[in-house]
């Protein structure tokens, strides 16, 4: 494990106390506890736990929002799309044609051998073809290259939508105007969820649980600002498969999970995907330094990769247009989902206890 992308010491993460580790922890878990809850959690009193979240929030930009299954919304066509310019764009410009639509749910600038990547989801094949053509258009006098790939299976991680795209979906009013509410604010109150909508408070607590018993949302969560000393590397790789891959892939994703900083205050691993398209694996890791990153990402994922002629597109994260980005802590080895990819079986097999079964918040 010596070369393990995993195996070293953070100093963004040792440099907070274990009780704000615990109470991110905690909010990225179940964003809607109750101060009572965190209070006993922690174990100290109601007013220090509210102190400690205030502070949390105010030094960590703490945000509160929900995982969605978009699938069960009826959002089936997620892509994630790197994108390189053979001119100098212009990112403002760049930003407002893609918020024109509800569609493309978050977009971010790169610092290395690409220079953007956006993540977009819609309802149908036919509404995606066509945003992603005439955004390419638009985007043509940048000299646009643009490689979309299928979102295929998600590892670990999520993307937040925007409301936008929550608009739009052909789901019931009610639910709808309901997970607008708790994806702006996941830790909104039953009584203010009433006032903003104009509904009883019964009716709301009705519909709140029907939401949840329906499965739309995965979890309440937290998610944090870019912190400073906190470098996000991104990898789109492709490879061509041959003998002994699925060994290869299996070593990697289990020493994805293997280790992690104590409790840290931002997981080590946010973001693992399988791609279909243009790139074959996307994945978002947080490091002290650009350095680090490529020491114990790039260069790793080469090494594991070699016998497997792989292609690696590579960069640090520098800014956001728009969306979030979802800067979590979670526990990466129990929510890490493994599967394995038997071509006899004709499907993908999820593995053991990396298997996350996500339980409802009531």
């Amino acid at each position: 494990m010596a070369d393990s992308p995993f195996e070293f010491r953070s100093s963004f993460n040792e440099k907070w106390s274990p009780e704000t580790r615990q109470l991110v922890r905690i909010l990225a878990n179940d964003s809607r506890i109750s101060v009572s809850d965190l209070a006993k959690k922690l174990q100290v009193s109601r007013k220090t736990a509210k102190d400690k979240l205030k502070k949390a929030e105010a030094e960590l930009g703490m945000k509160y929002t929900i995982e969605l299954d978009e699938e069960k919304l009826g959002l089936s066509n997620p892509h994630l799309i790197l994108i390189k310019f053979s001119k100098k764009p212009d990112y403002g410009h760049i930003a407002s044609v893609l918020q024109q639509s509800p569609i493309p749910q978050l977009a971010v600038t790169i610092k290395g051998n690409y220079d953007m990547f956006i993540y977009a989801n819609a309802s149908s094949t036919k509404e995606y073809v066509y945003w992603d053509k005439t955004t390419q258009v638009q985007l043509a006098k940048y000299g646009v290259l643009w490689y979309p790939s299928d979102l295929a299976y998600r590892h670990i991680g999520f993307f937040p939508l925007k409301s936008a795209l929550i608009e739009s979906l052909e789901i019931p009013k009610k639910y709808k105007d309901l997970l607008i509410l708790l994806n702006e604010n996941s830790r909104i109150s039953f009584s203010e969820i009433s006032k903003r909508l104009g509904m009883h408070f019964n009716t709301v607590a009705y519909n709140f649980k029907k939401l949840v018993k329906m499965g739309y949302v995965r979890r309440f969560t937290a998610v944090l600002s870019p912190m400073k000393g906190v470098s996000l590397m991104s990898l789109f790789g492709k490879y061509v498969i041959s003998e002994g891959f699925e060994d290869d892939s299996m070593a990697m994703r289990k020493e994805i999970t293997f280790i992690d900083d104590k409790m840290p205050i931002v997981s080590r691993c946010l973001l693992s995907s399988q791609l279909v398209g243009s790139f074959d694996f996307f994945f978002v890791g947080a490091y002290d330094d650009d350095e680090m990153g490529y020491r114990h990402l790039i260069q790793y994922y080469k090494r594991r990769y070699r016998r497997h002629r792989v292609k690696a597109f590579y960069g640090s994260i520098s800014s956001m247009l728009f969306g979030n980005f979802p800067i979590r802590n979670l526990d990466t080895k129990s929510e890490f989902r493994m599967v394995r990819w038997d071509p006899s079986l004709g499907s993908a097999e999820t593995k053991g206890a990396f298997a996350k079964h996500e339980t409802s918040h009531t």
